[in-house]
């Protein structure tokens, strides 16, 4: 090989012999340099930035003249959202996929994170949810039964499952937040994915077509309200509203 462009840079620099002649006769392919095709960077023209980009302060206990107790209500976090399901602000966001209470600590946990790791100057945050709201009763240990219900302890605030947490647009592409927004979606107290506009329609459709295209007839919905085998005296309200999708604060993506 090496002898070969030898004789071809030897003949070229003489005179005497052509290099394509040379390359071809000892059937050596050329190769000639290809273009690369780019995609279209995404237009940000229409994207304005707030004045205050980052997510806020959230306080700890809320501003009441006197707090009142409450009862727990296990339904603030069973079954789906009917309220923000859908993005309002932002291209990113962080999607519940089950119930649960969220802390101040989680708060917290996402501002810091989220405002640490963010361009203010491309991106900005916003909260979807409320402050701490719901009051948590907590009795002191070595107490014995009885006495009333026990004094307010912290505040909480419920969410369900398709409920927004935290919304991330400007200037970006989902690349440069994603990795933040797994780590906090990790840290929450019920499951949570990240999303964005695109993704969170495609599943809203995938969900649809699924329900159209059901090719197995007895679906939970069918039974239930056929009444088969008797099953509304096992069942609840509960169940037969939302089809079984929902066992309490757990969701069940795979049941149409």
């Amino acid at each position: 090989m090496f002898s070969l462009f030898r004789r071809v840079f030897s003949g070229l620099a003489s005179g005497t012999l052509e290099g394509p002649a040379i390359l071809q006769q000892h059937h050596l392919k050329v190769l000639s340099a290809g273009l690369k095709t780019y995609e279209v960077p995404p237009d940000y023209s229409d994207v304005v930035l707030p004045d205050k980009p980052k997510l806020k302060f959230l306080n700890k206990v809320p501003n009441l003249k006197k707090a009142k107790k409450e009862m727990k209500k296990l339904r603030d976090i069973q079954g789906p959202t009917k309220t923000g399901n859908s993005f309002r602000f932002g291209q990113y966001g962080i999607l519940a996929m089950g119930g649960g209470y969220l802390h101040w600590g989680h708060m917290e946990m996402m501002r810091l994170t989220i405002n640490r790791r963010m361009d203010s100057r491309t991106t900005f945050a916003r909260w979807r949810i409320n402050a701490p709201y719901k009051p948590i009763t907590r009795k002191g240990l070595g107490q014995r039964m009885g006495g009333g219900k026990g004094a307010i302890d912290h505040y909480v605030t419920p969410v369900k499952c398709g409920r927004m947490i935290v919304e991330v647009g400007g200037q970006i592409e989902l690349g440069e937040v994603e990795s933040v927004l797994k780590e906090v979606a990790k840290k929450l107290p019920f499951p949570a994915k990240v999303v964005s506009r695109e993704s969170l329609t495609a599943m809203q459709q995938e969900q649809a077509e699924r329900e159209a295209n059901n090719q197995n007839p007895w679906t939970f919905e069918r039974i239930a309200r056929s009444n088969m085998l008797g099953i509304r005296k096992v069942i609840s309200p509960f169940d037969l509203h939302n089809h079984g999708r929902y066992a309490g604060k757990f969701y069940n993506p795979d049941r149409v």
